[in-house]
């Protein structure tokens, strides 16, 4: 099946580049035609617009930076992509990836938006991550294509903004676990204790948080919040204990602080005896 790739940035590159290794027929376009030599010299094709890309395809990726960028060059090709598959892995909102979906359909293509959940050294591994949403009838077709770019390609919603939500929420958590782990390894590294050999000894207690997901997800998706174990009023004196701590040790107290803060307010909105999951409300409501 021939393949379209409109925009050859780092990720761009690689979907291609992973493409032409499987032995697809793949033809690239891109703003600056000099970001093609590299496979075009590995046996891609290259076209002069994006309609003349999509012309010549059955599947078209695009990959550029931005969703109105997107449009812009699903505009651009028009008409051409009637009774073609476009599958959109570009980065932006989950309202952006439903008015390109419709902008597609609105020319007569199918449409999968994707969410890349990798760098772009691991598109085409067996463990590598995207998020689909779109028609599963779409998905089905073309899902050995997509297990290409990404061997764990997953549809997760007929909605194609869906997936970008569960990029969204991957990215949320990675980031809250990051800035905990580097504002311990600042604490620590204030008494001279070294991060790595922390993490060995801590490896149990540590490699048991992603354990606790389930236990919270099930607690918020049933909205029952009280525990006889690990009550929110247990959580008070250990972060204040933190917040000395580090600021005795002239650590930055910004994060403890906020984590403090959500806390005493449920805890004085009568949350005492409930569990940690209760503090998704105050996320909630903004």
């Amino acid at each position: 099946m021939s393949v379209a790739v409109l925009g050859l940035g780092e990720m761009g590159s690689a979907l291609a580049g992973a493409l032409l290794n499987a032995g697809y027929p793949v033809t690239v376009w891109n703003r600056s035609a000099d970001k093609a030599d590299s496979l075009v010299a590995k046996g891609a094709r290259w076209a002069a617009s994006p309609e003349a890309a999509v012309t010549a395809a059955a599947v078209v990726i695009v990959n550029v930076k931005g969703g109105a960028v997107a449009e812009e060059l699903l505009n651009a090709a028009g008409a051409a992509l009637a009774g073609r598959t476009v599958v959109d892995l570009t980065d932006g909102t989950s309202e952006q990836a439903r008015a390109t979906g419709r902008l597609a359909t609105g020319h007569g293509a199918d449409y999968l938006h994707g969410q890349i959940m990798t760098i772009a050294p691991a598109i085409g591994s067996p463990d590598a991550v995207v998020f689909y949403g779109g028609p599963r009838a779409g998905f089905d077709r073309h899902a050995a294509l997509l297990r290409v770019l990404g061997g764990r390609a997953t549809l997760v919603s007929e909605d194609p903004g869906e997936p970008v939500l569960y990029g969204m929420a991957v990215h949320d958590i990675m980031w809250g676990l990051l800035n905990g782990y580097l504002h311990a390894a600042a604490l620590l590294g204030t008494a001279g204790i070294r991060i790595g050999d922390f993490a060995q000894q801590a490896h149990p207690s540590l490699s048991a948080l992603p354990s606790l997901f389930p236990m919270l997800a099930e607690e918020i998706d049933r909205a029952e919040f009280a525990t006889p174990y690990g009550a929110l009023e247990h959580h008070l004196p250990s972060l204040d204990d933190l917040i000395a701590e580090s600021r005795a040790r002239g650590i930055d107290t910004d994060l403890p602080t906020y984590t403090r803060t959500l806390v005493a307010e449920a805890i004085a909105a009568g949350h005492a005896h409930d569990s940690y999951s209760r503090l998704v409300q105050r996320f909630a409501r903004g």
